[in-house]
């Protein structure tokens, strides 16, 4: 079995330098004062990024030239660049390819829906959780991502929206979920970090409400009760897949660490301290994980330890490369979905977006 990390937040290793996003307004006024500058200047270059959603210092006329050049070197230096982006879905859905200053690769997809548009974002590059079934988990964990740069696919994608680059015409993006390339509590501080950029008013932040953004995680117990504990709003999504740890230790390895009852114990206290239900995520497995008796014991524990406070979201195996694994017959989801919610649990069938892109869940890998 693959290695899991020992800690939630790995060192610092190949990060960009500090960025205008990493900082607090606080931080960012006393940055420019050492730069020798006015901290009102803090304020305009926050204007400039979390507002009008720019990073072209040809933009910003309201900050003297000799004053623009020495706070972009130093607070604004290049994050993402885009190397690639594919639609499909009459271009609804948007998979881009991101290339960050030190050669690594990430991916984050755009999708819009009848009055409203979502970003799926990467919080790690790659992922070292090793889930067998997900390409992402497959390809191991190849760095942490900054908070400046989880929070620059967000204000990337804003604009995407806002210039009406996607069909549809012009828009706003009104949703984010951390269920991009990595495992978010195991970035930890640099998560939770960037949920703020993202949810505090412009020009702190991108104005997103926290109650639209969703955090996702395998399962790293101490961690969720620590999240609960930042007295957020965002949702909490749980990927448990099975409702037995003998499956569960093969199909999430960190189940070794933290079984089901611990993470179930710990969902429960962060929908009790955030008042928010929980969402279980549930990739159905053709003859692995879709047996009616998984259905009946996936209902009964949830019950059990969540109450009315749940909700499943079965989702369709994607198919990955090479994987001996598919998805199940629609028949046999159907059944595994009636059961659960006889059993007294609300669960219904995600919409799967972006499977011929390999944009869909488990299938990010950032290949070039």
């Amino acid at each position: 079995m693959t290695a899991l990390p020992l800690v939630f937040d790995a060192p610092r290793r190949g990060l960009p330098a500090r960025h205008l996003a990493d900082l607090t307004p606080d931080e960012r006024a006393e940055a420019v004062t050492e730069l020798g500058e006015k901290p009102f200047r803090a304020k305009q270059l926050s204007n400039h990024y979390f507002s009008r959603l720019t990073v072209d210092p040809e933009d910003m006329t309201d900050i003297p030239v000799a004053s623009r050049q020495k706070l972009i070197d130093d607070l604004m230096p290049s994050l993402l660049t885009e190397v690639r982006a594919l639609d499909c879905d009459d271009g609804e859905t948007r998979k881009t390819l991101w290339r960050a200053h030190d050669g690594t690769t990430l991916e984050s997809v755009l999708m819009r829906y009848p009055g409203r548009a979502t970003l799926c974002i990467s919080s790690q590059a790659g992922c070292g959780m090793a889930c067998p079934f997900c390409a992402t988990g497959q390809g191991g964990l190849d760095r942490n991502l900054s908070t400046a740069e989880i929070v620059d696919q967000v204000r990337s994608a804003a604009a995407v929206m806002r210039d009406g680059a996607m069909p549809g015409g012009e828009g706003r993006l009104s949703n984010i979920v951390f269920m991009g390339m990595g495992e978010p509590l195991a970035n930890y501080k640099r998560v939770v970090a960037a949920v703020r950029r993202i949810t505090e008013p412009a020009p702190s932040g991108l104005g997103i409400g926290q109650r639209s953004v969703t955090v996702s995680t395998v399962g790293l117990a101490p961690a969720i009760r620590k999240l609960a504990d930042e007295r957020m709003q965002v949702r909490l999504a749980v990927s448990l897949h099975t409702p037995d740890d003998e499956l569960r230790d093969t199909l999430v390895p960190v189940n070794n660490r933290w079984a089901i009852d611990e993470v179930l114990e710990a969902a429960r206290y962060y929908a009790d301290t955030s008042g928010r239900r929980v969402s279980i995520e549930y990739a159905l497995i053709r003859d692995m994980n879709d047996q009616p008796w998984r259905a009946d014991l996936l209902a009964k524990r949830l019950r059990q330890h969540l109450g009315h406070l749940v909700h499943v979201n079965v989702i369709p195996l994607n198919p990955t490369p090479g994987s001996k694994w598919d998805a199940s017959p629609k028949d046999v989801e159907r059944e595994f979905v009636r059961r659960v919610n006889d059993g007294g649990v609300a669960c219904t069938v995600r919409d799967t977006r972006g499977q011929e892109i390999a944009a869909a869940c488990g299938q990010l890998a950032a290949e070039s």
